[in-house]
This record gives C-alpha cells, sequence and structure tokens, in this order.
C-alpha cells in the first residue's frame, strides 16, 4: 500500500499531465506574476492562502499540479460539496477538502472540527487554496467560500499562525473544459 502524499505525488506526476494533454492544447503562466508567487512562496513561517476564481471543476486539479511542479507544493483545495464522486475521489487524493453536507457548520463539534483542521493545515505551511464561487455561477462570494475564509480568519485570530498571504489566482480558458 503506498501512504496517500506518496500516491498524490505520483498521481500529479504521471496521471494529471496525461490528463491535462487531452483537455487543454497549451496552459500558459505569466511569469512575472509566477516569480511573485515563488517569492511568496519562500516567505517562512507564513503559509500561502490562494483565492481562486472558478471557472471549472478542472481548476483544482490543474492547479494542483501547477503548484506542485513549481516547487511550492501539493496544496490543499476546498472543493464543493456537489462534485462527482469520481472526480470527488481523485480530488481527495490530491489534497481536496470537502465542506460536510451539515446545516450548520459554525456550530458545535463540526465547526470545531473544521476550525482545527484548517488551523493545523496554516501551521504546517500546507497553501490552501479556496474557490471564491461556484462554476457557472454569478461572480458572487459563494457560502462555501465564506465559511473557508472565516476559519481561515479565526485562526488568525485565535493566534494558530501569526500571518497568511493572500496569493490571487485568475484561470482563464479560450472555451472551458
Amino acid at each position: 500500500r503506498v501512504p496517500h502524499s506518496q500516491f498524490s505525488h505520483r498521481l500529479c506526476h504521471w496521471l494529471l499531465p496525461k490528463l491535462l494533454t487531452r483537455l487543454f492544447l497549451s496552459v500558459q503562466l505569466h511569469q512575472g506574476q509566477l516569480e511573485m508567487v515563488l517569492r511568496a512562496a519562500r516567505t517562512p513561517e507564513v503559509p500561502l492562502v490562494f483565492l481562486c476564481s472558478h471557472q471549472s471543476q478542472v481548476d483544482g486539479p490543474l492547479l494542483s499540479f501547477i503548484l506542485l511542479s513549481q516547487g511550492i507544493g501539493l496544496p490543499r483545495v476546498a472543493v464543493s460539496a456537489w462534485t462527482s464522486p469520481r472526480l470527488r475521489s481523485l480530488l481527495q487524493r490530491l489534497g481536496g477538502i470537502f465542506l460536510p453536507s451539515w446545516s450548520e457548520l459554525d456550530e458545535g463539534l463540526p465547526g470545531a472540527v473544521l476550525d482545527a483542521y484548517v488551523q493545523e493545515v496554516l501551521r504546517s505551511r500546507q497553501p490552501l487554496v479556496l474557490f471564491l464561487e461556484e462554476p457557472s455561477a454569478s461572480l458572487r462570494l459563494a457560502d462555501p467560500a465564506r465559511r473557508w475564509l472565516l476559519r481561515v480568519l479565526r485562526a488568525l485570530w485565535d493566534g494558530a499562525v501569526p500571518d497568511v498571504l493572500i496569493v490571487p489566482v485568475g484561470i482563464a480558458y479560450d472555451v472551458a473544459p
């Protein structure tokens, strides 16, 4: 049995390039912006939180592959609960995390567990990717994004981490996959 992190790295290095080359003719990165992200990633003791626009369900795997291939690490990606079971399984292996379907996440044990999880992710300096809206939705902050952002703010307020670096990310497609 292969440990989770080894499996995730193998998946990113073997399966994702094959999948992405079937979906895209090319992926273009702005070199100046990439250099700024790499510089931010070298900031000691400060975790990165990527705030991303959401165009397609391919955004999470694409961003995970790009960040891993640039040496930033495999991020934890907050993913919407409506994802298909197969894609959900793949995304979990790539570091995807899902809000549970409880109606009152901010109260009681579910909220405390998610707060502790986000604090641990940030303390261990794992990159965290939050999508601000649902694919094909209006350009307003989605409810899950608000809940994840609140957890990042709580980690700061509670002193779990002294600071975070917020990195805005824009993904655009000529034709959405």
